[in-house]
């Protein structure tokens, strides 16, 4: 394989810049490893509508991206000897499910590839409990399976990560931000990255969300809100501050590429192990597969606290491949792993477009030309 040539990284560079020029959000970063080097680290435009110039060190809220980093540390834990993939999760959560209920048959590896049964519920929508973690446990106890567990994949938005955060604190009696603060990020030098916000973050870019006029044609279904809700909603620094496993990680790109370069090398980079090789295979491969998804109605694939590639016009790029492994996040924020080429890829941006066609295309792209440069 060959590396970034300074050419490549020009044309690199006048893509990212392009998104900018026609106003698809108003700041960005991308970052890429290959072989463990950074090799790409840009940041364009600006914090916000009126905004300061956006740099690598500025912080951006990463949504659902927040997920592979929650989930290594349930995958830690279980390394660890701590649990099992197929445990029930009602072992080490008793008051999860009454035995003999169908809840009670969800498993470890059912929340983790998004196969639990329960990817919604009424708490979804009250932001303001999200701080308050005995209001997250009472939910996930009382909230009830809308489909069998283990038979329909079904995205679980928020739940995933309230599910996946109590198990790290009952099995690690930690936190979930403090273990994966000191289990993830510490370890790996992930200095500016955080889930909920951090004492010093005070530089985190203010979302946008694009509405219907600023669009080049009808998205269709999206996101089912407008943008602008969305981006208000997370602005909020009481939704931020709160610890959502699932959402509210703050980062940049460069911290966030340097993950998926360790997961891509097989769970290790300079020198850190994040994970055995045998638990990033596992973590990495199919699990969970859908021609319709049960939230998101559309074609899906869950490894184990991350997406796998190969689908149609995916974000990992217009040819990608099963191998490999990442995720999205709203407001076209995504990472990814590739184990054959030891690349980790991150982008991210502060304006909320629709999920649909257009959030796709637009990291698409820039996945597909950073593997067109180490390809050709």
């Amino acid at each position: 394989m060959k590396s970034i040539t300074e050419s490549d990284h020009e044309q690199l560079r006048a893509a990212f810049d392009r998104q900018l020029a026609v106003g698809l959000h108003h700041g960005a970063q991308l970052a890429v490893y290959v072989d463990g080097e950074l090799v790409v680290d840009f940041a364009g435009g600006t914090t916000g509508p009126e905004g300061e110039e956006t740099t690598s060190e500025t912080r951006h809220l990463l949504f659902s991206c927040t997920k592979p980093y929650a989930g290594v540390g349930l995958h830690q834990l279980i390394e660890d000897g701590k649990a099992e993939y197929d445990d029930p999760v009602v072992q080490h959560w008793p008051g999860f499910a009454d035995p003999g209920t169908r809840k009670a048959d969800i498993t470890i590896r059912h929340v983790l590839s998004h196969t639990a049964g329960i990817p919604y519920g009424e708490f979804d929508e009250q932001a303001e409990k999200w701080s308050d973690w005995d209001a997250v446990v009472q939910a996930m106890e009382d909230i009830e399976p809308v489909f069998e567990p283990g038979e329909q994949p079904a995205y679980h938005t928020f739940n995933y990560g309230w599910l996946v955060g109590e198990l790290i604190r009952r099995l690690s009696g930690q936190p979930v931000e403090e273990y994966v603060a000191e289990h993830v990020f510490d370890p790996l030098g992930m200095a500016r990255t955080s889930i909920g916000l951090a004492p010093d973050a005070d530089d985190v870019a203010t979302l946008t969300g694009f509405e219907v006029f600023d669009r080049c044609c009808d998205p269709g279904e999206g996101l089912g809100i407008p943008a602008s809700e969305s981006a208000a909603a997370f602005n909020d620094e009481g939704v931020q501050s709160a610890v959502v496993p699932a959402a509210t990680g703050i980062g940049t790109a460069r911290d966030m590429a340097r993950f998926y370069a360790a997961m891509a090398n097989s769970g290790e980079l300079d020198g850190t192990r994040l994970l055995e090789e045998t638990t990033v295979a596992e973590a990495t491969r199919t699990h969970a597969e859908a021609d319709s998804d049960g939230t998101l109605s559309r074609p899906a694939r869950y490894g184990l606290g991350f997406w796998t590639g190969g689908l149609a016009n995916d974000m990992f790029g217009s040819l990608s491949r099963e191998r490999m492994f990442g995720h999205a996040g709203l407001g076209s924020v995504f990472g990814w792993g590739d184990p054959e080429l030891n690349v980790g890829f991150a982008y991210v941006t502060n304006g909320i477009r629709e999920e649909s066609w257009e959030h796709a295309a637009r990291v698409a792209g820039l996945s597909d030309a950073v593997r067109l440069a180490l390809l050709e």
